[in-house]
């Protein structure tokens, strides 16, 4: 038994483990995806890590939006940020907003447990490319997946662009 996880957790994970298949992870996993994982309860970030590296994802975790920010400040760069509404020192939405705000061009997707569905329609409207409702599953890391790849495909205009932003 792991240290720090319920049993609703340990289950989501060992349903993830069953379907994760290798014809999608050959598809998809080259080169190794980046995330970022920004919520403030430790078993969560733990449960989401491990889910995000069964479909080889490298992940990294941090407890709140501010620590978020820094990261970005400080140089670093993930293809998708898995990002909590409500955290101490910073919410997802102040966090969201500010990397975006920063020409932060990640996909940033809301993985959250507000029920209130006006309370999603502002997160959304914060700068969030998607929102999910806790748990993460294999599914919505699939579907994470797929519009990565798509966004890699098909070289389309952002619609984060920021000033100083020139096509060539």
């Amino acid at each position: 038994m792991e240290h720090g996880l319920s049993s609703k957790w340990k289950n989501i994970m060992e349903k993830d483990k069953q379907i994760k298949p290798r014809e999608f992870l050959a598809n998809i996993s080259k080169p190794r995806i980046s995330a970022l994982i920004v919520d403030d309860d430790a078993g969560t970030r733990l449960t989401h890590k491990r889910i995000l590296e069964n479909y080889n994802m490298e992940a990294k975790t941090v407890a709140n939006g501010k620590e978020a920010v820094d990261l970005y400040q400080a140089g670093a760069y993930f293809d998708v940020i898995l990002m909590d509404q409500e955290m101490p020192i910073m919410d997802g939405a102040g966090a969201t907003k500010e990397l975006r705000a920063m020409c932060v061009k990640s996909m940033i997707v809301a993985v959250t447990s507000l029920a209130d569905i006006s309370e999603r329609y502002k997160f959304m409207a914060s700068g969030l490319d998607h929102c999910f409702e806790k748990p993460l599953t294999g599914e919505m890391v699939e579907f994470m997946l797929q519009e990565l790849k798509r966004e890699r495909i098909i070289d389309s205009p952002t619609r984060y662009q920021c000033v100083g932003d020139h096509k060539t």
